[in-house]
């Protein structure tokens, strides 16, 4: 009995996309193809190099394990990105309804009688994939449209139309605060009502030149100074404004 009549291993060969100071996994499924229950063991070359979860265990009949290997970071790239580390993968048949933890190293051991089946993996390093390109600044949200120049040294229509975009809108201008809105309104009513007030001394006036005979002896003093006052006020307000 050939060691594919209990286990079929996939992949046959461990790869490794090696980069330095980094752990890299890669994994093992294991799949009984029997109508046993079968104990498998995985030995490696250098243990203190990978580590393997489960190292041991029970695969039922017509199921599958994955094994999941890990090399350690490396602080040096191996010559020729060559490795000549190996794998040991060592099955058997285990009686009906056996867990891992039925399983010995006694199991294992061929001078004892026991039926062992072998199975070799090598391992290899290969180039780590490629990370993706860059994405077009020209898509990134918020930045500014790319240009390019034809031939004839001129923007395409779309170019001129999306540079023309970016660069027309200038900054909007600042709102007045609501202090600023409230000192202005104030004042202009205040400058409303000193115009009406010397409106209507300007009527007083009319009214007492033309009936001197009221006025006992001319214009009294106090509405020559009220309009001065009144003068003084609106100007002072025209200048706030």
């Amino acid at each position: 009995m050939s060691t594919d009549e209990l286990l079929s291993i996939e992949p046959q060969e461990l790869q490794f996309p090696f980069e330095l100071r980094k752990q890299i996994s890669c994994s093992l499924r294991l799949l009984n193809k029997s109508d046993y229950y079968v104990a498998f063991k995985i030995k490696t070359t250098n243990p203190k190099k990978y580590c393997v979860r489960p190292n041991t265990g029970v695969v039922l009949p017509r199921s599958t394990c994955d094994v999941i290997v890990t090399m350690q970071a490396q602080k040096e790239m191996p010559p020729d990105m060559q490795c000549k580390d190996k794998f040991l993968l060592q099955s058997v048949i285990t009686s009906p309804g056996a867990t891992p933890k039925d399983i010995t190293p006694e199991m294992f051991n061929k001078e004892a009688g026991h039926e062992v089946e072998e199975c070799k993996l090598r391992v290899a390093y290969v180039a780590p994939p490629r990370p993706p390109s860059p994405v077009h600044e020209g898509s990134e949200e918020g930045s500014s449209p790319r240009v390019s120049v034809s031939d004839n040294g001129n923007l395409s229509s779309s170019e001129q139309t999306a540079v023309s975009r970016s660069y027309v809108q200038g900054p909007e201008p600042e709102e007045n605060s609501s202090e600023e809105r409230a000192l202005i309104s104030k004042l202009t009513e205040e400058r409303n009502s000193a115009i009406q007030e010397k409106k209507q001394l300007q009527q007083e006036l009319e009214l007492l030149r033309h009936h001197p005979s009221k006025s006992r002896g001319g214009i009294p003093f106090t509405y020559i100074i009220l309009v001065g006052l009144v003068g003084i006020i609106l100007g002072y307000l025209m200048k706030r404004t």
